[in-house]
């Protein structure tokens, strides 16, 4: 997926114009519709303030690598927050994602989700 690409996806799962996007990286309407195409790449500082306006990170908007889904910068952060917590802490909420985890695959597998 490419920079214009992902821009396009991301602003539209936002519902967000061009025009508001350009309003809240303070650049124009018209860069905005040149980066979806490919016409310009944006600097990095642009590139930097567009991430953190679609909540995904820097490395996902750039990279033209195939990934499906963006980073969830709130789930990042949540996981930042369980690595400062004690060894045993950890463990728990661990075993309670890998059982979620599981119990959903299990879910699909079967029709049930």
């Amino acid at each position: 997926m490419t920079l214009g690409d992902k821009l396009t996806m991301l602003r539209k799962q936002k519902s967000l114009s061009q025009g508001d996007l350009a309003d809240k990286i303070s650049v124009s309407r018209d860069a905005i519709g040149k980066y979806e195409r490919g016409d310009i790449m944006p600097t990095a500082d642009k590139a930097k303030k567009m991430a953190d306006v679609l909540g995904v990170s820097l490395d996902f908007l750039m990279n033209d690598a195939a990934k499906e889904e963006a980073v969830d910068k709130d789930m990042l952060q949540r996981m930042q927050e369980v690595q400062k917590l004690p060894d045993p802490e950890k463990d728990k909420i661990t075993s309670i994602i890998d059982a979620f985890i599981r119990d959903t695959r299990a879910k699909k597998a079967y029709g049930m989700a």
